[in-house]
């Protein structure tokens, strides 16, 4: 016997020398690491885009709760069901109340999200300033260049980008001389505190110098003041509704004052004609909220710098319009114009 070292296998009984047992050790790690490798790559590890079977985890910061805005998130979820891609949800409304939507930016911002959602101009703002390190995405927001979002609308350059609702005002406009082509005067509350709304009635009086007829405005600070704003416009042959939150979240108020006062209400989207006003030629925001999705899910799985995705908007508008209410309101729609509607309320 040589003097090599041996070293026995109590299961087997078998005797190995001792540097091949050294040998066969390091040959089954290198088994286990290649094993390990291609067990990853199996799973989609690496730096390539995602697919099926990625989660992710999102927070969503509403303003209030009214149609528009509700259809808007449910869009944004539906894009994400479609797609196939999980997500645990985190959904937070603030009720109106820019307090609340500045308490939850902040704890979205501590929050371990991949992406935070602001739905309405206010909350976006707050979103904005509190959110720097991860992708912020916002919807139903009129100007967000005028807000202070982004740095421009084709440029964003930070961390925000996101969908615009600008109304087509002009063409809402148009609707009550369509309706009443008699009509001089049109009333618009709106909030004081909300740049979208702003612009929007910016928009409706450089309108209205086209179409001879006079704006008359009235500002509120929340809801609650909405019915005393309509009643210091006077008498108006008409009533605009802007896509402004405290007033969107109270149209019955403003649907009360177009019936007691014989004026015709024209809305800036389906739902406010869903709740009672006569016309509208807007956008959809379940629509809308999908198109902001589908940005999401480039960010998220292609890995898409918000900084580098200009500002989108909506091209699909629709024509809604509401004969009852409107006969309610003191007025007719013309036929043509319910032959041409894409939604007709009964």
């Amino acid at each position: 016997m040589s003097n090599a070292e041996f070293v026995t296998d109590p299961h087997r009984r078998t005797e190995i020398p001792k540097g091949r047992r050294m040998r066969l050790s390091k040959m089954a790690t290198a088994m286990v690491a290649v094993g390990s490798i291609l067990a990853v790559s199996a799973c989609g590890g690496g730096e390539s885009g995602g697919g099926e079977g990625d989660s992710f985890s999102i927070g969503v910061s509403q303003l209030v709760q009214h149609p528009a805005l509700d259809a808007a998130t449910e869009g944004f979820k539906k894009s994400f069901e479609d797609a196939g891609v999980d997500v645990e949800w985190d959904v937070q409304n603030a009720q109106g109340e820019q307090a609340n939507a500045t308490s939850i930016a902040q704890q979205f911002a501590s929050d371990d999200l991949d992406l935070v959602l602001a739905v309405a101009t206010p909350a976006a703002q707050a979103a904005a300033q509190a959110i720097t390190d991860k992708p912020v995405l916002f919807t139903a927001v009129t100007d967000a260049e005028e807000a202070g979002l982004v740095d421009s609308n084709d440029s964003p350059g930070g961390n925000v980008t996101g969908t615009s609702d600008l109304n087509p005002v002009e063409e809402q406009l148009k609707l009550v001389k369509d309706v009443k082509p008699d009509a001089k005067t049109v009333g618009i509350v709106y909030s004081s505190g909300e740049v979208n709304s702003q612009v929007q009635v910016d928009l409706a009086k450089k309108a209205a110098e086209g179409l001879d007829v006079e704006i008359k405005e009235a500002t509120i600070a929340n809801s609650g003041e909405l019915a005393q704003a309509v009643d210091s416009l006077g008498k108006v042959d008409a009533y605009y509704v802007p896509t402004d939150n405290n007033v969107v979240s109270a149209v019955s108020t403003m649907v009360q004052a177009a019936e007691k006062n014989k004026a015709l209400l024209v809305g800036s989207e389906a739902g406010q004609v869903e709740s009672g006003a006569a016309i509208t030629r807007g956008i959809d925001y379940t629509k809308l909220g999908e198109q902001t999705g589908e940005m999401a899910l480039k960010i998220l799985q292609d890995g898409k710098k918000p900084a580098e995705m200009p500002v989108e908007t909506s091209s699909n508008l629709e024509l809604v319009v509401n004969p009852k209410a409107a006969e309610a309101q003191g007025a007719e729609i013309p036929q043509k114009l319910i032959d041409e509607a894409d939604n007709v309320i009964e």
